[in-house]
């Protein structure tokens, strides 16, 4: 063999080398989207559904085992697929809206949602990002492809065996087109809980078709009533039924827009057009996907953490939603679910910022900052439209939950340099909110607002939550502070900084508690640690103890000192998990599943106290923060149907798991810090937007050796309990010693803590 045939030949076989190595394989295998939907109204395992779509789409898809207008649209334990829904539901608790369906029937025609369900069975589906897959016992086979504002689906029916398709226009108002010349239907639906706050909404659809209709006709799913020579109609539940040559395989592409159905068009023709087959936009959904995923790219860790990891890191990526749409000139445009006009620009919707400003937001932040910069630009604009600064928008605002979080995303924002909208605006938006009290739901507005500036604390029982609302406007009040500090602003920093220390008026040093406080200045009576509600907000007096996301120290001042504060920390995972129902009157399925975990009082499953593990970094104890943050990882997660502890909530219990398996966590938002607990992985490299890099190594890393010994941060030694968001923007390397015994010196230095506003300066 000549010397030029040998060099070739091995570097062929280095060539192969190198690509079985590479470590940027297809991430999106490792995800499994149906994590989660093991879940049911008295115990959520996640409440997700196998979500089918791109990275933030304006819509998403999952197969519905439920009932039509059922907020759990998919429960593993089901056996029975009823459709395929362009679905747009951030939670169960809320239902969804803006839906339709597709499902394929053979055999005998059945429309109702009842009726045409088909069984199935899990060894017969792929449930990944970029494509859904299921073989029905019946010999159907259903296959599903997102792109941002659509889907392509593809029906494989029986050989001889009849072939239907039916589409239901679910539980509100629809209308249907039937085009059998051009293989189309066309249509709209307006459905969803509350949405006649909404002017004017609709959802218009197109679904084109590669097969000629044998017959097709108009249904209605109230009554069953079929219309068969009918080809347009609209009224409540109406859809269409389409019969097929016997057994075809048949093509649907599917887009939708809620500006136009000649935008829709347009939609279907820019994502889905030039795409001959599925199998082309699968290859391009799993290529979009691959490149979102390799954002974070981790090493070193076991497989069942490599598919948790990218499991949660999808569905970190899912919210908020593009609600904005490309027109003919190529610009942004949107219709405005606030004011029912189109307007120029972005805007996203979907989420609950009483969840998500705790981390989901933040990691935003580091991952995408062009995004999120027009995210908070558009939290203005939806001011404007609206009166009233969003809280939990679904597509419009709802007015669940408490605080008025939208001013934290956007303090947050600014402080770390995305200064993409107008700081007075936002401020005077601000202000509007913490004076006032609105039409919709406690999250808009503030109830009992006046007590809380002239007491400061909302009394209770007059408002319902009230210790846990002040403790949220507190901080969300912080949030105002330093918007206004750092825009200049002298006026509005000095009305917000006279209510950042309001947490300390509902603490009573005699029960070591915040607590119920009467409107003239008595603690309410029978004080119960473990009992739920009454003043709080799903959760107890252990939970909201710890809601001083500003100022660590002044409540470590409060509580005692540190070793007080440590000793109270630790008694949360050491108290027994006993559970009083209280106003609830009845268990709620976040005190069943705190009780599950089997932690103390530690009830990860729901926001309130997610941020607590990282508090040990505030007092001296950084090693505690390590331990409990790998340990409830460890324990509380993983990739399967029962992967969560709790409500995934719109991204947030998902982001809560990626930021800490990176190995720090975002305690207070608003300020530049994410505050160290103890990466999962040997390697981890997030790839940022500027084209940086910021490496974490931590090379002896496993499951015993999760304490850190030493860290350096660019070959120098580094001794604090935080990083910056300029640190992981500007890239570099974060060397981490791990041991498998804490080293109880490092990060004990005050100038080690991350931020407090009562910090020694």
């Amino acid at each position: 063999m000549n010397i030029k045939k040998l060099s070739l030949i091995v570097l062929f076989f280095t060539g192969v080398l190198n690509a079985t190595t590479d470590p940027v394989k297809d991430l999106v295998e490792y995800v499994n989207t149906l994590q989660g939907t093991n879940s049911k109204f008295e115990l959520t395992r996640g409440n997700t559904y196998p979500t089918i779509a791109l990275p933030f789409g304006m819509n998403t898809w999952s197969p519905q085992t439920a009932r039509n207008g059922d907020g759990w649209k998919y429960q593993y334990f089901k056996d029975t697929i009823r459709g395929f829904q362009q679905a747009h539901q951030c939670s169960s608790w809320t239902n969804d809206y803006a839906v339709f369906s597709l499902m394929p029937v053979s055999g005998q025609l059945k429309l109702s949602d009842l009726e045409r369900g088909a069984k199935f069975n899990h060894d017969n589906e792929i449930a990944k990002p970029h494509y859904y897959k299921v073989d029905f016992d019946n010999g159907i086979t259903t296959e599903v492809s997102p792109s941002l504002r659509g889907s392509h689906m593809r029906f494989s029916f029986p050989k001889n065996e009849k072939a239907y398709i039916v589409i239901d226009g679910y539980t509100g108002a629809s209308g249907i087109k039937i085009d059998r010349k051009n293989r189309q239907i066309t249509g709209f639906v307006r459905n969803g809980r509350g949405m006649d706050r909404v002017k004017g909404f609709k959802n218009y659809f197109v679904i084109q078709f590669d097969k000629s209709f044998q017959e097709a006709g108009i249904w209605e799913n109230r009554n069953g009533k079929t219309w068969e020579n009918q080809t347009s109609k609209e009224g409540e539940g109406i859809g269409a039924y389409i019969q097929f040559k016997d057994g075809q395989k048949v093509q649907a592409k599917i887009a939708s827009s809620y500006v136009s159905l000649d935008q829709a068009q347009l939609n279907l023709k820019r994502e889905l057009g030039k795409d001959r087959n599925l199998e082309q936009t699968k290859a391009n959904a799993k290529a979009v996907w691959n490149k979102q995923l390799s954002k974070i790219l981790v090493e070193g860790g076991t497989e069942a953490q490599m598919k948790t990891f990218y499991s949660c890191f999808f569905r970190a990526s899912l919210f908020s939603r593009k609600f904005y749409e490309i027109n003919e000139n190529g610009d942004p445009f949107y219709y405005s679910p606030y004011d029912g006009k189109v307007h120029n620009g972005y805007m996203y919707t979907d989420t609950g910022f009483w969840d998500t400003f705790r981390g989901q937001f933040p990691l935003n932040a580091i991952l995408y900052p062009e995004m999120h910069g027009n995210y908070v630009s558009a939290l203005v604009d939806a001011y404007h439209q609206r009166g009233w600064l969003p809280s939990w928008s679904f597509p419009s605002e709802s007015g669940g939950m408490i605080g008025n979080h939208a001013i934290s995303l956007l303090a947050d924002a600014y402080v770390k340099g995305l200064k993409t909208f107008n700081p007075e605006e936002a401020l005077e938006a601000y202000y509007h909110e913490a004076t006032n009290e609105s039409p919709i739901g406690p999250s808009s507005g503030r109830q009992g607002w006046k007590e809380y500036f002239t007491l400061g604390y909302i009394a209770y029982p007059d408002v319902r939550e009230a210790t846990a609302k002040t403790l949220e406007y507190a901080y969300d009040d912080f949030c105002g502070y330093q918007l206004a500090k750092a825009s200049g602003n002298k006026y509005y920093e000095e009305i917000f900084g006279r209510q950042i220390y309001n947490y300390k008026n509902v603490y009573d040093p005699e029960v070591g508690f915040m607590r119920g406080r009467k409107k003239n200045g008595e603690w309410v009576e029978n004080f119960d640690p473990f009992e739920w509600g009454g003043p709080f907000t799903e959760g107890n007096a252990w939970h909201y103890l710890w809601s001083v996301f500003q100022d660590p120290q002044g409540l470590i001042n409060l509580i005692g000192g540190n070793d007080n504060f440590i000793s109270k920390l630790d008694e949360v995972f050491t108290s027994p998990n006993t559970v009083h129902v209280g106003t609830y009157g009845g268990k709620i399925h976040e005190m069943t599943e705190m009780q599950m975990a089997n932690m103390g009082q530690y009830a990860h499953g729901n926001q309130p106290i997610q941020h607590m593990i990282y508090l040990y970094n505030y007092a001296k104890q950084p090693w505690k923060a390590q331990y409990h943050a790998r340990n409830v990882m460890d324990k509380l997660y993983d990739y399967t149907e029962n992967g969560y502890p709790g409500d995934e909530d719109q991204g947030q219990t998902s982001s809560w798991y990626v930021l800490s398996a990176l190995g720090f966590y975002s305690v207070c938002p608003g300020t530049d810090q994410y505050v160290l607990g103890s990466p999962v992985f040997k390697k981890t490299t997030i790839t940022l937007e500027n084209g940086n890099k910021f490496v974490i190594n931590a090379p002896k890393n496993d499951k015993d050796h999760v304490y850190i010994e030493a860290a350096s941060l660019n070959g120098q030694n580094y001794t604090k309990n935080f990083i910056t968001y300029d640190d992981i923007l500007t890239g570099g390397t974060f060397d981490l010693k791990m041991s498998t015994s804490p080293n109880k010196e490092r990060g004990t230095g005050e100038r080690d803590k991350p931020f407090s506003l009562s910090a020694k300066k």
